[in-house]
């Protein structure tokens, strides 16, 4: 009987010593780093060329806008310090008899008054496409951009029959003008 009592106590003492033991646990996190992309070589974007026929008042021409990457411009660099290269832009209007009406290059610092401090240090000049006639203008539509996203300032220039440019931040949402919203039975 003492050998059934010893056996229990050493069985109690060992199970009370074990029960009480506490794992021992640490708020360490461990996270495996991560390398940064390293930046590539500058990215340029594809030159550009639209040429549009144009009916304006009441004769033809023909608009020729051009985007090529400009080395010459100063490249920009994203959060990453991935450059980028600027663009220039040319704008032509041509009359039928390929006389040149007009004809001017853009680069972003022609739109630096419609930009704020972070597109004029991280922006580039992304584009610039013919939109409509309007009596006695022509109308384009551009824009400066963070490059390879969507983020973007709109701008509108507008071209008198005199030659005259005017620069304007584009504040029309792209809906059609006769569209309607019917906000009935919505919750």
């Amino acid at each position: 009987m003492k050998r059934i009592v010893l056996v229990l106590t050493a069985v109690l003492a060992t199970g009370l010593l074990t029960g009480c033991k506490q794992k021992k646990q640490t708020e360490d996190i461990i996270v495996h780093k991560t390398e940064a992309p390293k930046p590539q070589a500058p990215i340029r974007m594809q030159d550009y060329n639209q040429v549009k026929d144009v009916q304006w008042l009441d004769r033809a021409y023909q608009v020729d806008i051009r985007r090529t990457a400009d080395d010459s411009l100063r490249m920009v660099k994203d959060e990453t310090g991935q450059k980028f290269v600027d663009n220039r832009i040319l704008l032509k209007v041509i009359r039928q008899d390929g006389s040149v009406f007009f004809s001017q290059t853009f680069t972003k610092a022609s739109f630096n008054d419609y930009l704020d401090d972070d597109y004029r240090a991280t922006g580039i000049l992304e584009g610039l496409v013919f939109d409509r006639v309007e009596g006695h203008q022509l109308i384009f539509a551009g824009s400066v951009s963070h490059p390879q996203t969507d983020e973007y300032i709109p701008l509108v220039i507008t071209l008198s029959n005199f030659g005259d440019v005017a620069i304007s931040r584009d504040s029309q949402m792209d809906t059609p003008p006769d569209a309607q919203v019917d906000h009935r039975g919505e919750e």
